[in-house]
C-alpha cells in the first residue's frame, strides 16, 4: 500500500521566511511538533492508502486536470479555534484557485472510489501540531506580526507518496502535473 496526497510545494525562499514564525511558537510551554520547513506545502486533496495499481489509475486521471497557473500568496498566521488550538498554519490568498483545482481534484478521484471531503476546503500550510496546549501558546501566537510571507506563480502541482519515519513524514514526487 502507498500513502498518498496531492499538494502545491512552497518555493524555498518562502520556506525559510516561515522559519521565523515557528521560532516564536516554539518559545510557548505548550508542547507542539514543527513541521520542517524543507517540506511545507499546501495540501489539495489527502487521498490515503492506495494499492500500487489503484495509484496508477489516480496518475492518470490527475495527469488529465488542465488548470491555469495562478497567483498564491502566503500570509498571516491562524489555526483551528483561537481556544486551544491543535494545528497552527499560514494562511493561502489566491483568489478561490486552489479551491477550484481542489474541487477538481474531487470530481476526477471520486469515480475512482476515493470519497470527496466532508468539510469545506481552506487553503493553508501547516507550520505546527499542537501536542499538549498552554495557554502560552496563543500569547507566542500574538507575538508573530502580521506579514506577507512571499508569493509566486503556481505553474505545478504534485502526486506525492508521504512516509512516516519516527523523525517525520518523507515525501516523494510521483507526478509533477503542469499547468497551461
Amino acid at each position: 500500500m502507498v500513502r498518498l496526497f496531492v499538494g502545491i510545494d512552497f518555493p524555498g525562499e518562502i520556506r525559510e521566511r516561515l522559519r521565523k514564525p515557528q521560532e516564536i511558537l516554539k518559545q510557548s510551554r505548550a508542547r507542539i511538533s514543527l513541521v520542517d520547513p524543507a517540506i511545507i506545502h499546501l495540501t489539495l486533496k489527502f487521498i490515503g492508502e492506495v494499492s500500487p495499481e489503484r495509484m496508477e489509475r489516480i496518475a492518470a486521471a490527475l495527469g488529465a486536470i488542465r488548470v491555469e497557473p495562478f497567483e498564491l500568496r502566503v500570509s498571516g498566521i491562524g489555526s483551528n479555534t483561537t481556544r486551544q488550538p491543535r494545528v497552527i498554519w499560514c494562511t493561502i490568498e489566491d483568489g478561490g484557485r486552489s479551491a477550484a483545482l481542489h474541487d477538481r481534484i474531487e470530481a476526477v478521484l471520486e469515480p475512482l472510489g476515493i470519497p470527496r471531503e466532508g468539510r469545506a476546503f481552506r487553503p493553508h500550510a501547516t507550520l505546527a501540531r499542537v501536542k499538549q496546549y498552554d495557554p502560552s501558546l496563543t500569547a507566542r501566537m500574538r507575538d508573530i506580526p502580521p506579514q506577507e510571507y512571499g508569493s509566486w506563480t503556481v505553474r505545478v502541482w504534485q502526486l506525492k507518496k508521504s512516509i512516516l519515519t519516527p523523525q517525520g513524514p518523507v515525501y516523494e514526487t510521483l507526478l509533477e502535473v503542469p499547468c497551461s
